[in-house]
């Protein structure tokens, strides 16, 4: 599409080292494109979240926050595989997304000198929600914005079910300064309800703004096999234990792909680090992916990967709200003792004319807000 000059500056957590998180930020650059804008994702990554600093970050979360020594001992372990991950992602979005040619690492920077643009828009993922020490980010909020630009958001998140009792004051005012706001989750659409602001819409994450030949296209390789793909992000010994033995029910070999080092000696064959293009590729080629991650559940939905989702705890209404959006919520695991999955033929007719549908409107929306 021909190009109107007007230009999008997107935030969003594309700087996570995690592949939904680049992944969301590249489609929804592309979809703005798409509908003939020029967009940048704004290259902003708190100093808290430098994979450089990533160790330190995580250290006073957890229980080795106790003295000087054994601090130390967690970042000398940590560190090197952080950065050596934070490279590798660093690498991937280079490849992958057009971001602005200044890095900005606090919301004073951004205020100071902020990128120029006729919209700026808040981008998906758990933008919204509390980010380092239990706070909200007023970077996510466009708190930056030149006065009298556009300001909207695109798929939008809070990641959870509630918002910080002691931000919700300022989490109004914030979103009372938007010109429209969409969100990703049911959940969401609700909590900003809640706070006296309607016109609220949901709509697709934006991963799911592309179908499945659009993201093949970004497959160097197709990864063929009889394989069980395990993509885990959070610590759960009895989903290690569960795939282990659903792999072996099924006569098949577990792959584990994890980008963090010291779980390549978990239950699996690990894949350590894939890039983009393989990411995709065991994903799509899956006999099965077991999951807790909503991005991973997103792409198993696009490509009509059969899979299981274990529900991540606090975080679950993200993929609680596709799966119900989509008529899958029969593929959430209940009990590590259920094994039945393995004969079980998934059928995807229904979630696929849901996803078109929703793409459809999604895209639909994105480009009324933009050109409104």
């Amino acid at each position: 599409m021909t190009s109107n000059n007007k230009k999008a500056a997107v935030i969003t957590r594309h700087a996570v080292s995690n592949y939904g998180s680049v992944l969301q930020s590249y489609a929804l650059q592309k979809a703005i494109c798409s509908l003939g804008y020029e967009c940048e994702i704004i290259d902003y990554i708190r100093e808290d979240e430098q994979y450089k600093n990533i160790a330190d970050t995580l250290v006073k979360k957890s229980s080795w926050n106790k003295n000087p020594v054994s601090r130390l001992i967690y970042k000398a372990i940590q560190a090197p595989e952080h950065i050596r991950m934070g490279r590798a992602f660093e690498k991937y979005r280079n490849d992958l997304i057009q971001t602005t040619e200044l890095r900005y690492s606090s919301l004073a920077e951004l205020k100071s000198n902020p990128p120029d643009a006729d919209i700026y828009c808040t981008g998906s993922d758990q933008v919204w929600g509390a980010i380092g020490n239990n706070e909200n980010d007023g970077a996510y909020f466009l708190e930056f914005a030149p006065k009298g630009k556009k300001k909207i958001a695109y798929a939008a998140s809070f990641g959870k079910t509630d918002i910080n009792a002691g931000n919700l004051n300022r989490i109004k005012e914030w979103l009372d300064d938007y010109d429209y706001i969409t969100v990703r989750e049911s959940s969401a659409v609700k909590m900003v309800n809640r706070l006296g602001i309607n016109g609220v819409s949901q709509v697709l994450d934006p991963t799911l703004l592309l179908n499945k030949s659009q993201w093949s296209e970004l497959i160097k390789k197709e990864i063929l096999g009889e394989y069980i793909l395990l993509y885990q992000l959070h610590s759960n010994p009895e989903m290690d234990n569960y795939a282990k033995k659903f792999a072996k029910k099924a006569n098949m070999k577990l792959l584990r792909l994890t980008p963090l080092f010291h779980r390549v000696f978990k239950s699996g064959k690990a894949v350590y680090l894939p890039d983009i293009s393989d990411f995709l590729s065991y994903v799509k080629n899956a006999k099965y992916v077991i999951t807790d991650s909503f991005h991973a559940t997103a792409f198993a939905i696009n490509f009509n990967t059969p899979f299981i989702d274990i529900l991540p705890g606090e975080t679950k209404t993200r993929n609680q709200s596709i799966l119900e959006l989509t008529g899958l919520t029969g593929q959430i695991l209940n009990d590590y003792n259920d094994y039945s999955f393995i004969n079980k033929n998934v059928d995807f007719t229904y979630a696929n004319e849901i996803i078109a549908r929703q793409r459809e409107e999604s895209i639909k929306l994105l480009k009324q807000i933009l050109d409104d």
